[in-house]
């Protein structure tokens, strides 16, 4: 291989791993959204419980 053919070979080989990084970060930032939006539903329905009028029970 001469020099030049070297240097190509390493920035492939450097690409591919960008490139795995790259997929996972998006599968994790897809499970951090995930987690997110249940998380805030969550809150939704704690919330929309603990503002429901309640009857008051007769003495």
């Amino acid at each position: 291989m001469t020099h030049p053919d070297i240097h190509l070979a390493l920035h492939h080989a450097r690409a591919a791993e960008l490139r795995a990084e790259a997929d996972a970060h998006s599968t994790a930032g897809s499970l951090h959204d995930l987690r997110a939006r249940l998380g805030w539903a969550l809150v939704e329905v704690g919330l929309k419980l603990a503002t429901q009028p309640r009857p008051v029970p007769a003495c």
